[in-house]
């Protein structure tokens, strides 16, 4: 299975209504806001039974009890210049998700899987780019947009599959570990 870890925003409303902030450009693919979460470890094609304990341990060990996570904003990945990526950042609650995912990281990379390749940046992917058409208005929206998607109470960690499909991905919540 094609496998990661999430905090899920179970809010497709809130998201929705955010991307449509986005300018209507032809190389601008917005996600299904259904999926929309933060991934705290992408694990890759991997057996779920073999990380269970792995990941109950990970968010044991990172001491984090329930949260208000409060989403908002937008930002670019690799960069304003060059946009492959747009989504909106995490305004509270990014350290406990930073300690969720550095213990996560720490219990899944002794398992084998590999380490992540780039800094943890806690964020809601809401679009992806195929190529520079329409990159000024995407531009101009980053940089002068400002919405709050919503304020979410977070009990749990999920292990999701995701299934590739004409429609983009499907994701199915595998596992849930809850907070301490």
């Amino acid at each position: 299975m094609r496998l990661f870890v999430s905090v899920d925003l179970d809010d497709p409303d809130a998201v929705a209504g955010t991307q449509a902030h986005l300018p209507d450009v032809a190389s601008l693919r917005p996600v299904d806001p259904r999926g929309a979460h933060v991934t705290l470890k992408f694990l890759g094609e991997a057996d779920p039974d073999r990380l269970d304990d792995a990941l109950a341990t990970a968010v044991d060990d990172a001491g984090v009890a329930p949260f208000r996570m409060v989403v908002g904003g937008f930002g670019v990945f690799p960069s304003l210049d060059y946009i492959s990526v747009v989504w909106t950042g995490v305004r509270e609650g990014a350290p406990e998700l930073t300690r969720l995912h550095e213990a996560i990281e720490r219990e899944t990379t002794a398992l084998g899987v590999d380490p992540a390749d780039h800094a943890f940046t806690p964020h809601v992917t809401l679009a992806r780019m195929d190529d520079a058409r329409g990159t000024e208005a995407v531009q101009q929206v980053v940089r002068e947009a400002d919405p709050t998607v919503g304020r979410y109470d977070v009990t749990e960690v999920r292990l999701t599959e995701s299934r590739p499909t004409d429609d983009g991905p499907a994701y199915r919540t595998v596992a849930r570990f809850p907070l301490a």
